[in-house]
Formats: structure tokens, C-alpha cells, sequence
């Protein structure tokens, strides 16, 4: 019996890793072209709807739709509106999963499995078509998986001594009353909590309904149970985002509990329905004529269940996205912490995402705002520059090395996330991309060091009691503006704004140098002609310096950037 346990778990670790690995192939084949499906493709209810079923039908797994959606909502690309949409139509994509286990059990599917093996390994060694490869093991896994794990379950259930024990304890919950199906509506969700798969679950579900252990009532309990199961993964995600991924992930949890709320309300008429169109009767008993050929349909009748399940949730809720909406804003307040100069990442979860992919795309945004708080820490300098009260000079310069400290954390932090991403199975494009991120981030930082250079400048430059003339003054404000500008272009850039020209950046460093090299000449001459001390010089030069090396920088994260988008 313990090694029965045993190869049942091995079977069911076999098929979670083929539908892991089939997915992941599915959105690195893909993943551009899904995220740019969900960013734009959302113009109404509708259209959102259709776009999370499309997208989950593409990658087989609605938790990775979800958990890209969450992460768009985190980012600013998607509204809750729009998300909730999607979420719904993922409810619809996800139906096709249970399809492809009960195909498992109508045919033997294990015909399918070592063809796609071996044609897998040929394309695994084909580095242009490794992908597919990935993609053609992940199905043999899953398929395989699915037959032993129908084949352990059926001699498991034909061993006397296990047979007698399994039936014994679903005894115990055979009576149909509220508990028991409550019972079996927190067994499935716990389930599918812990395992962190539906699609695991409802091939349990499957088998013990199949060989007559479990009755169908309590199977379609379980199922119902795997539907809310699946929503906790995105709930968890969640819990370091920001407040509207928090309430995209909420109504993900309130959508399903409000449909099975509904559908236990009048169950008896709606599985009635489906095994009527199934052709499953429900009266049939153990020992009755035909119950045999009755009971080979029942995994039929959970994936119909299943998807006639979604299918009516989805369209019955779609018409009070709003009420949602109102109901999880109401929920989840808005956070009313400081975030300007919060130095907790906002954009990457305390997690890594459901694939390597999506954790491009959480660091990707976070390296946005890693850019705009330096041009943050950047714009306090012209004010450093202009303080004439000591109190006032401190505090500031207390706030920009603040800001500098936070800089540091930034890039550790976004590094250490990057590492870990590059630790999974990424596609050669996102490899690239991954080295391109580690630069920019590098980039970013040093020009937190040229701000606080500039500012450690001014600060030397405060304490020696000197002061720039005017002219040093209007010409320092005019470098700093060419910077500014400079930053602005960079950040427009990174965010990928359609009407930003990336060659601009050039033009923008060549201002910057040669306005620079025009200061140096002027200063020297200046010294000699007694304008100012050499001291207020050796500050002054410290300056524009610091602002020509900003200027290399902000190239640098542009040309790392550029060389991001040619490798996706």
C-alpha cells in the first residue's frame, strides 16, 4: 500500500512537471507576443474577456495568465477594469486543460508519448528549435504522467486490503448533506493549495471518480473546491505588490467564490443538465445493468461540468465588473506610506514569478523606476546649489544621501532578482535581455554616484564659505538642464514610448561634452584673469565634470536598453 502511495505521488510529480514545462515552453514561444496581446487588447469587457480565454488556451494554465495579468495591473499597463476581464475569459481558456485529462481516460493517449520524446530530443539539439523541443517533452511528460497515473490508480482500486480502506473512508461522506459537500469543497481547494496545481487535482479527481470510489457529487465538489484552490497563487503573489495588483488578485478569489456560491445553489438542476447532454445517468448504482459503460463517462462529465461551469460564471459576471471592481477597491485601501522615498521594490514580488519571463518583465518595470528616482535625487541638486541657510543645506543634503543609499540597495537588490532569474530555463533571446538588464541597472547607479558626487561638490564648496559667480552659476544651471533633458529621453526610452527617437540620446551627450569642454577652456582662462579663486574653480570643475560623466551613463543605459529590444 505505502509504495502504491509512493507511485501514485511520482506519477502525480510527473504530470505537474509536463504541464510546468509544456507551459513554460508555450510563453517562451510566445511571451512577447502574449504581452503585447493583453496590453492592448483589452478596449472593452468583451474584448478583455476574449483575450484571457485566448491567452490561457495558448499557455494551459490560467494561473500564469492571472499572474501576468497581476503583474501588468503592478506595472500601470492594465487597469482593474481591464484585468478583471481578462481573468474572467482565463476562467474559459482553462476549461481545455480538463479536456486534455479526460482524453486520457477515453483513449490511451500513451501511443502520443514517446514519439513526441524522441522527436523532442532531435529539436532539443537543434538550438533554433529547442523551444519546441521543450514543448514536445512537456507533453510526453504530462501524458505520461496522466497514464500511470490512471493506470496506479485503477490497480490501487483493484487491490482488496486499498480498495477496502479508500471506500471505507469516503463512506463516512457518502450521506449528501451540506457538511459533506462542504467537506469536499475545502478538500479540493486545501488540494490544490498545496499542490499548486488544478489540473493535478482534477486528474485525481477523475480517477477516483472513474473507478467508483468517489461519487460524482462528491467529485463535482472537489472540482468546485480546485476553482477556488487555483486563485490562491495570485493572492500570495500578490501581497507585496502594489494596492491595485492586490485588488486584481482579490477579484480573482471573489469571482470564483461568488460562482460557486451560485452553482451550489442549483446544482441539482445544473448537473442534471450536463449529464443529460452527456448522456451520464445519474441514477445507475453499483450492480446495475450498464453501469460499467455509465461509469467510463464520468470523466467526460467533470470536464463538461467543468467548462459549462466557467463558461456560465464568466458570462453571468461579466455584466457587474464594475460591482467587482467597487467591492475590492472597497476592500483594499490605498496605502498612504511615503513611497517617493520608499526604498522597498515595488515591481518585483518577494517571489519570482510563475516563469522566468514574467520576472523579466516585473524587473523590467522596476528598472523604470530605479531610473526615475535618480532624476529624482538629480533635481535636488540645482536646489543644494541655491540653499543659503545652513539648516536647510543640511537636510537636503541629508535627503540626497539618503537617496544614494537607496540607489545602492537598488541595484543589489534588482541584481540578486536578475540572478535568480537567470538560474531558470530562460530562451537565448531572454538571455540577452537578462545581460542588457544587469547593465543598465550598473548604469543607473553610477549616476546616483555622479548626483551625489555633485552634490559632495557643492557641499565642499559650502563649507570653504566661497561662492560661484553668477556666469559659473548660469552656466552650471544650463549643463544640468542638457542633463535633465538627457534623463527624461532615458526614461521615455526604457518605458518603450513609441515617439522617442533613441539616437536622440547621442545628440543630447554631444551637447553635454561640448558645452563641457567649452566650461574647462573658459575656467582656465577665468583663473588667470583673477574672476575667482582657483579653489571656487577646482568645485566649479568638480560639477561640470560629474554632469559630462551623467551624460556617458545615461548613453550607456540607452545603448543596454536598445540592445534589450533587438534580442526579443
Amino acid at each position: 500500500m505505502a509504495w502504491m502511495a509512493l507511485k501514485m505521488l511520482g506519477c502525480l510529480a510527473l504530470l505537474m512537471f509536463g504541464m510546468k514545462s509544456m507551459s513554460e515552453a508555450l510563453q517562451k514561444m510566445a511571451g512577447p507576443q502574449l504581452r503585447h496581446v493583453l496590453g492592448t487588447m483589452t478596449t472593452n469587457r468583451f474584448t478583455g474577456m476574449l483575450t484571457g480565454m485566448f491567452v490561457t488556451a495558448s499557455v494551459q494554465s490560467s494561473t500564469a495568465t492571472t499572474l501576468m495579468t497581476v503583474s501588468f495591473v503592478n506595472a500601470g499597463l492594465l487597469t482593474l477594469m481591464q484585468a478583471i476581464s481578462i481573468i474572467l475569459g482565463a476562467h474559459i481558456g482553462t476549461t481545455v486543460t480538463a479536456w486534455i485529462m479526460s482524453l486520457g481516460f477515453s483513449f490511451n493517449i500513451a501511443n502520443f508519448v514517446y514519439p513526441a520524446f524522441f522527436i523532442g530530443i532531435i529539436l532539443v539539439y537543434m538550438n533554433k528549435k529547442r523551444v519546441v523541443g521543450d514543448f514536445l517533452f512537456g507533453v510526453g511528460f504530462l501524458f505520461l504522467g496522466l497514464t500511470t497515473l490512471k493506470e496506479t490508480g485503477f490497480a490501487v482500486v483493484n487491490d482488496p486490503s486499498a480498495s477496502a480502506s479508500i471506500s471505507a473512508f469516503f463512506a463516512h461522506f457518502s450521506d449528501p448533506n451540506f457538511f459533506n459537500s462542504l467537506f469536499f469543497l475545502v478538500m479540493g481547494t486545501v488540494l490544490t493549495l498545496c499542490v499548486q496545481s488544478s489540473a493535478a487535482i482534477m486528474a485525481i479527481t477523475m480517477i477516483l471518480c472513474s473507478t467508483g470510489v468517489l461519487h460524482i457529487d462528491q467529485g463535482i465538489m472537489l472540482v468546485l473546491g480546485e476553482n477556488i484552490g487555483t486563485t490562491i497563487t495570485a493572492n500570495i503573489v500578490a501581497l507585496s505588490a502594489n494596492t491595485q495588483a492586490r485588488r486584481a488578485a482579490l477579484a480573482h478569489f471573489t469571482i470564483n467564490v461568488i460562482g460557486v456560491i451560485w452553482v451550489v445553489i442549483v446544482l441539482k438542476w445544473f448537473l442534471g443538465a450536463v449529464c443529460h447532454v452527456v448522456g451520464f445517468d445519474l441514477g445507475i448504482r453499483p450492480g446495475d445493468e450498464g453501469y460499467a459503460a455509465n461509469l467510463a463517462k464520468i470523466s467526460v462529465v467533470l470536464a463538461t461540468f467543468h467548462s459549462a461551469f466557467n463558461v456560465s460564471n464568466t458570462f453571468l459576471q461579466i455584466w457587474f465588473i464594475k460591482y467587482i471592481e467597487k467591492f475590492v477597491c472597497r476592500v483594499i485601501k490605498p496605502k498612504n506610506s511615503d513611497e517617493e522615498e520608499d526604498s522597498r521594490l515595488h515591481f518585483i514580488s518577494s517571489g519570482l514569478m510563475g516563469t522566468p519571463e514574467l520576472s523579466l518583465l516585473e524587473a523590467r518595470k522596476e528598472i523604470s523606476l530605479f531610473a526615475v528616482r535618480t532624476q529624482k535625487m538629480f533635481h535636488f541638486v540645482p536646489d543644494l546649489l541655491a540653499m543659503k541657510n545652513e539648516n536647510d543645506f543640511v537636510k537636503l543634503f541629508a535627503r540626497i544621501e539618503k537617496y544614494e543609499g537607496i540607489s545602492d540597495n537598488m541595484e543589489i537588490e534588482i541584481g540578486d532578482y536578475l540572478n535568480k532569474v537567470g538560474e531558470g530555463r530562460l530562451s537565448p533571446e531572454s538571455k540577452t535581455a537578462l545581460q542588457c538588464m544587469l547593465k543598465e541597472i550598473s548604469e543607473i547607479e553610477s549616476m546616483g554616484d555622479a548626483c551625489y558626487n555633485m552634490a559632495r561638490a557643492i557641499n565642499r564648496k559650502f563649507r570653504c564659505k566661497g561662492e560661484f559667480t553668477q556666469d559659473q552659476l548660469e552656466h552650471i544651471k544650463h549643463l544640468m538642464q542638457l542633463c535633465d533633458n538627457a534623463m527624461t529621453h532615458m526614461i521615455g526610452v526604457l518605458n518603450d514610448v513609441p515617439q522617442i527617437d533613441v539616437n536622440r540620446t547621442l545628440n543630447f551627450e554631444n551637447e553635454i561634452n561640448d558645452y563641457r569642454k567649452l566650461l574647462k577652456e573658459k575656467n582656465v582662462a577665468d583663473i588667470e584673469s583673477q574672476k575667482y579663486s582657483y579653489q571656487i574653480g577646482v568645485h566649479y570643475m568638480d560639477i561640470v565634470n560629474d554632469c559630462e560623466k551623467l551624460g556617458d551613463y545615461i548613453v550607456n543605459v540607452v545603448e543596454a536598453h536598445a540592445n534589450r529590444r533587438l534580442s526579443v
